[in-house]
């Protein structure tokens, strides 16, 4: 192969493709291999950084140089008594660092990270104020049902107590030989003792009070007339043995 052959030609290519393990290169081979292999790692050393890291790198190795008696600057607070790491100013309460270089690399103008950082804090008080709102109407609806829980229990708790009234008055009036009620509701009715709430209402005139205030007619009357507390589940044997001994008129006398 003569000497002015190009090594990196088809034909010089093609005759030297057989690399297999165990078989001997020609010596002309090996060096082009080599230099393919110089070439390479030349070419990653010479590899140029972009214009914004090697900008950056300078600025850093310049930043990072403390100024000297070169620095005219420098000089002039020197001869005024200035002295390298002291702080600014007579009061001795200045900067001891220069003030750091902020680089933009966007296009937007001078100004517009303050713009940025307001409305990143308008967006955050508003997402604030969104959660707050939201935790005070979830609120306020756990205590409305609490409130209408509370009254449903209550209302139930005064259609048993009439109940339990209603009947303890039937047993005392015909103990005493009442043949009929002072009122019609005053007695429950046997046959209706078991009927539902709404069937019991739809049988209540229109004229008669609510289940609240028959509770509280109907408890005041048996405690006048039979000296009986339903809630105590006693009948005393005067008012004096009533009033000390009956903590109240009411259910939640004796809760």
């Amino acid at each position: 192969m003569d000497d002015g052959e190009d090594y990196m030609s088809d034909s010089f290519i093609n005759i030297n493709q057989d690399v297999r393990p165990g078989i001997p290169l020609p010596r002309r081979v090996k060096e082009t291999f080599k230099k393919e292999e110089k070439q390479k790692e030349a070419n990653e050393k010479s590899k140029q950084k972009s214009i914004k890291e090697q900008e950056r790198e300078q600025r850093e190795t310049v930043l990072n140089i403390a100024l000297g008696n070169e620095n005219k600057g420098f000089a002039m607070l020197q001869k005024m008594g200035y002295k390298s790491g002291q702080p600014l100013g007579r009061s001795g309460k200045g900067i001891t660092e220069p003030i750091p270089l902020n680089i933009t690399t966007g296009r937007s103008g001078l100004g517009h990270e303050e713009v940025k950082k307001r409305k990143a804090a308008e967006n955050l008080e508003n997402y604030r104020r969104k959660m707050h709102m939201k935790n005070q109407a979830e609120k306020q609806t756990a205590d409305l049902f609490k409130l209408r829980l509370k009254t449903e229990q209550e209302q139930r708790q005064i259609k048993r107590d009439l109940v339990k009234s209603q009947k303890a008055c039937l047993q005392l009036d015909a103990q005493k030989g009442l043949e009929f009620p002072k009122e019609a509701w005053y007695w429950i009715s046997p046959t209706n003792e078991k009927e539902g709430d709404e069937e019991e209402e739809e049988e209540e005139e229109e004229e008669e009070p609510k289940e609240c205030e028959k509770l509280h007619i109907l408890t005041a009357y048996l405690r006048e007339e039979h000296l009986y507390c339903i809630w105590c589940g006693t009948a005393y044997e005067d008012q004096e043995d009533m009033a000390s001994n009956c903590p109240g008129d009411t259910f939640a006398d004796h809760e």
